[in-house]
């Protein structure tokens, strides 16, 4: 998500910081059509040529708007095909090993979803598709209509999770171990509220990614100084367990048997260089119960955080 106008602009350092994540040995890359408008694919195609693309498990995702056109939205059959096409376009490849559904399309059935992703699968277009930050309600009733359809299910999820954002482990976790599902969580470091970046006394220079809603980084709203608190209080358990933060927050996604792997986003070679050295970390018990006790488990601390909204929560099912 940070490659192109939404972050780094520059193309050669974009390519570079992909390479050298190859040459460490991440072998799995996640991007997304609506991610600088395209122009991210675009950057990791031109990684990923000369010969590099069969050395990578390549993922992208459809379903935000593109643009004003309003065919070009959800998950419907069209918007599906028409972006199959376009993503293969700019990713200069003839298949993608994960094609995603970004959110859940409330205005599609999910039978049709599910539909034009198994045709995607025999034309060879893809070999597997999953979903991004659908409620465990959605991901039962995808499974179950997948099975009564005869169509093939979706085989992973990609919610929110980090130690300031637990909300999954409610039911989405269950659900996902329960249905063998992969679980590749996004911004583990909670879009950098767990770099160190926000600390108290601290002030963050430079805007936002156009990517992130200002609501998640008010620092004015009461939710977030909550998570300024709880920062500094997992800054300090780092220092005791000897790791750095940016370790803690990796570590703990990675030590939950119900995740695949997190996905990083670094913007920057030092981005990159900070976050790898957190596959070689453990985290013990003391320190789990230590996050435990500074987050309890099940709390997203500001709920703009989960990316999605629990559907019986919403004005439409309560009885006012």
């Amino acid at each position: 998500m940070m490659f192109g106008t939404w972050g780094e602009p520059d193309h050669t350092e974009s390519i570079r910081i992909i390479h050298a994540a190859l040459d460490a040995g991440i072998d799995f890359i996640d991007t997304a059509d609506v991610y600088s408008t395209g122009e991210s694919e675009e950057i990791v195609g031109k990684a990923l040529a000369a010969g590099k693309r069969d050395q990578m498990f390549l993922a992208t995702k459809v379903g935000f708007p593109m643009g004003d056109d309003p065919h070009q939205r959800g998950a419907s059959r069209r918007r599906i095909i028409r972006g199959i096409e376009d993503s293969l376009r700019r990713l200069n490849t003839d298949w993608i090993d994960l094609y995603q559904i970004h959110r859940p399309d409330p205005n599609t059935d999910i039978d049709e979803t599910l539909a034009a992703l198994t045709d995607l699968v025999a034309q060879g277009k893809i070999r597997y598709f999953g979903h991004s930050t659908f409620a465990a309600s959605q991901i039962v009733e995808a499974q179950w209509t997948a099975r009564e359809r005869g169509h093939l299910p979706f085989r992973c999820e990609q919610p929110p999770y980090s130690i300031l954002t637990r909300g999954i482990e409610h039911d989405v976790l269950p659900t996902c171990e329960a249905y063998g599902l992969g679980v590749i969580p996004y911004s583990p470091l909670a879009g950098g509220w767990l770099s160190g970046r926000y600390r108290k006394q601290t002030t963050v220079e430079g805007p936002h990614s156009t990517a992130r809603p200002q609501v998640r980084f008010d620092l004015d709203d009461p939710a977030n100084q909550r998570k300024l608190d709880a920062a500094e209080e997992l800054a300090q358990l780092a220092d005791e367990a000897g790791i750095t933060l940016i370790e803690l927050a990796l570590a703990f996604v990675l030590n939950h048997p119900a995740v695949t792997a997190p996905i990083i986003g670094p913007r920057t070679m030092q981005h990159l260089e900070s976050q790898l050295t957190a596959a070689e970390v453990t985290l013990s018990g003391d320190v789990l119960d230590g996050i435990d006790q500074i987050v309890a488990p099940g709390t997203t601390i500001n709920v703009a955080d989960n990316g999605w909204t629990q559907q019986s929560l919403q004005p439409t099912h309560r009885r006012r």
